[in-house]
């Protein structure tokens, strides 16, 4: 997500490491990056200009703080521009009181309002709502049965149309709703073009009839600025309330996500980030701005752990690591709730310098697959301990799992390692502290760069990557290595 943007940032505010302050000269070259970096990424010109114009005006200004390097000048000028840009404050649904809330989904052709409305019902339901999907999409073959389909696997009523009347269709909808004494009611309208003026009256006859509380503007962001000049005329035909942006996963430009708000004055309220139904998440504008410039998200990562850890088996984990108690079966465990979590490298993403590391990283998914294999291929005894494991054990587990015994053997060897390094990890807090666990390290670690069957570097020896190579410094192993490499050297 927005790769090839933070990947500029990081370059430009790296050449700034060396200068001593920040001056009239290296604001105009930095300025002048910036702008080429917005508009490689797909920026609206317009929003561009005044952008670079802000930040040049703050960083000559008197709002610079004083002491600071000109990197991290440049870095809280630029967050907090971005911040601005991309809307400030997080907004979510205005939901009404005492009665449903209808939202009304609309947009282009193709841009993902039916799966954007099962996402939205499934992300509304883990927040207590009783949400009701009407299928108002006549016209596209298939649409109606793709919701109904959406919506068994949700085990969500789908209302479907009667006739070939959108409209009625709507209304008839919203009464079924209310009757099934849902909270949350989302119609997912047509695609159509804002040049199609007979398509967007029937829009704004449904939103006549229906009164929605919410009307949001579904944009693909692989689109670029093409979405943002849809949104805008959407918007003076229906003043809809929110955006939510589909496909920003394999967006690496950012040019959508830049300008949207600046372009139509509509705050993002929802992201998608995948094709599964629980890929969608509420935007927040300052996290955004974190991870562009490579801070990383830890907000956003610990919200993903609360969401699959439950907090007592958590500090349980916690404190069998602690002892070093943590066996094959707890690992398999966590590894299994990380692949629930997502992909390895977005997790690793927010992780505050991580980011930048990705590439000197082999991610290949298959890691976690064959280690999984290995670990259910061995006996509950061989799992509680592993020591057990040798010769024919391991031919055997080898031959399970459809891998070698070289491969078993990798696994015992970074399992013993990874051992070592939870104590570690768990006298630092790890992510223990962040989930309030006083200071008590979270086995969600474990799934992390370092643990048996994880990435390794391109060319380098399985089992020697942990958190510390992969770019998380100030921990204890990595003040060790120093001191260890410079006794050496003496």
């Amino acid at each position: 997500m927005l790769d090839a943007l933070q990947h500029r940032f990081e370059g430009i505010l790296r050449s700034l490491k060396g200068q001593g302050r920040i001056s009239e000269s290296n604001v105009e070259e930095t300025s002048r990056e910036i702008r080429r970096a917005l508009l490689e990424a797909d920026v609206n010109v317009k929003v561009a200009r005044d952008f670079v114009s802000r930040v040049r005006e703050k960083a000559l200004g008197e709002d610079v703080l004083r002491g600071l390097r000109p990197d991290q000048q440049f870095v809280k000028i630029i967050h907090d521009e971005l911040c601005d840009l991309l809307g400030g404050e997080s907004e979510g649904i205005r939901w009404a009181t005492g009665a449903p809330t209808v939202v009304m989904l609309v947009g282009l052709q193709g841009c993902g309002k039916t799966t954007t409305a099962a996402k939205l019902a499934a992300h509304f339901r883990k927040r207590g709502r009783r949400p009701f999907l009407v299928a108002v999409d006549v016209y596209r073959p298939a649409a109606v049965e793709q919701l109904a389909v959406l919506g068994q696997q949700l085990k969500l009523p789908v209302f479907r149309p009667v006739d070939g009347d959108a409209v009625r269709t709507a209304v008839l909808g919203v009464e079924q709703g209310r009757a099934q004494r849902a909270d949350t009611i989302i119609l997912d309208t047509a695609g159509r073009l804002h040049i199609d003026d007979e398509m967007m009256q029937e829009l704004e006859r449904i939103k006549s009839e229906v009164r929605p509380g919410e009307i949001l503007f579904v944009a693909d962001a692989m689109v670029g600025q093409d979405a943002v000049n849809a949104a805008r005329e959407f918007h003076q035909r229906l003043a809809f309330q929110g955006v939510v942006l589909t496909k920003l996963d394999g967006d690496t430009r950012g040019g959508a996500a830049m300008s949207v708000r600046a372009v139509t004055g509509v705050p993002i309220k929802f992201i998608g980030l995948g094709e599964k139904l629980d890929a969608l998440e509420s935007f927040h504008p300052d996290r955004l701005s974190q991870r562009i410039l490579g801070m990383g998200d830890v907000v956003g990562l610990v919200e993903k752990v609360q969401e699959q850890v439950d907090r007592l088996d958590a500090e349980k984990m916690a404190e069998k690591m602690q002892r070093a108690e943590f066996d094959l079966e707890d690992f398999l465990s966590q590894l299994q709730m990380l692949k629930r979590m997502g992909p390895l490298d977005g997790l690793l993403k927010m992780i505050p310098g991580v980011g930048s590391k990705l590439k000197e990283l082999d991610l290949d998914p298959g890691h976690m697959v064959r280690t999984e294999a290995i670990i259910q291929s061995m006996t509950p005894g061989e799992r509680a301990n592993p020591g057990l494991i040798k010769g024919s054990r391991k031919r055997r587990i080898a031959r399970g799992s459809g891998t070698g015994e070289q491969d078993v053997g990798q696994l015992l060897n970074q399992y013993d390692q990874m051992k070592g390094m939870m104590k570690q990890m768990s006298g630092l807090g790890g992510l223990g502290g962040l989930m309030g666990g006083r200071g008590r390290g979270v086995p969600a670690l474990a799934g992390l760069p370092g643990g048996p069957g994880q990435p390794v570097p391109r060319g380098g020896q399985p089992g020697r990557v942990n958190p510390v190579s992969a770019g998380i410094s100030g921990s204890r192993a990595q003040r060790k290595a120093k001191a260890k490499k410079k006794k050496k050297k003496r």
